[in-house]
């Protein structure tokens, strides 16, 4: 029940900052302040990785000589083949019009067959960047972090602007950090600032590590729900007590 945006901070050592979460199922945008998550400074995106493979195997589809390959992929494979091949392009309208500039791969599937890679490899994790690709109109996962940044009072955006962290399993693309830096300078090269972010190579689990590390705290022990209190009250009560 705990935000996973406070516990990817907390991974990092931080109880104040912006993380910047794109996860499986969604991405989120979360801005926290000595603890408290301000709910303002709160967005979501509902671009993440799932959607991204989905991307990826109708954009192998629509050039592929074998479409049976490529729909006969399992879910656990086509997301081995997104993660492996896959990469945020810095600049993505010159990735997609120079040719010069892409780097084919390939990837062999379980059964022995290769699957080559062009364009789809930095076309896939773009809808992060620009959701309409996907028939999204909502801002990009950038965008939504200037947003939440814009939301704040200043003296907490000083704060906050040196603690943006990122988490999740999709913020493990190559270049994803880069980009995000990239637009996030952009979205503010007038405010006289120079944003970095924080890219943890272990980002992919941040929350479960947050977790870990915020019950193991001796202020935590006395949120703990046992046997006892859950016979008596049921599971709702773990909102009560935590």
């Amino acid at each position: 029940v705990a935000n996973t945006g406070f516990l990817s901070l907390c991974a990092h050592g931080r109880v104040s900052g912006l993380a910047v979460e794109a996860g499986a199922a969604l991405s989120h945008v979360t801005s926290v302040c000595e603890g408290q998550t301000l709910r303002k400074g709160t967005f979501c995106l509902g671009v993440a990785g799932e959607h991204l493979s989905g991307h990826l195997q109708r954009l192998l589809l629509e050039s592929a000589t074998e479409p049976s390959v490529l729909q006969a992929l399992t879910k656990k494979v086509l997301t081995q083949l997104k993660e492996q091949c896959c990469y945020v392009s810095l600049d993505f309208e010159r990735d997609l019009w120079e040719k010069g500039c892409r780097h084919p791969a390939r990837f062999q599937t379980p059964d022995g067959r290769w699957i080559t890679l062009g364009k789809e490899r930095f076309c896939c994790p773009e809808p992060l960047f620009r959701p309409e690709l996907l028939q999204h109109s909502c801002p990009g996962l950038h965008q939504l972090a200037g947003q939440s940044l814009q939301a704040l009072p200043k003296h907490v955006r000083r704060l906050i602007l040196g603690n943006i962290v990122l988490s999740g399993g999709s913020s493990m693309f190559l270049g994803f950090p880069e980009r995000m830096c990239l637009e996030l300078n952009f979205l503010f090269r007038d405010a006289g600032v120079h944003i970095e972010v924080l890219a943890n190579p272990k980002r992919d689990t941040a929350a479960w590590a947050g977790g870990s590390m915020a019950a193991s705290l001796t202020s935590f022990q006395h949120t703990w729900m046992t046997k006892g209190d859950y016979q008596e009250h049921g599971a709702k009560y773990v909102h009560t007590k935590f």
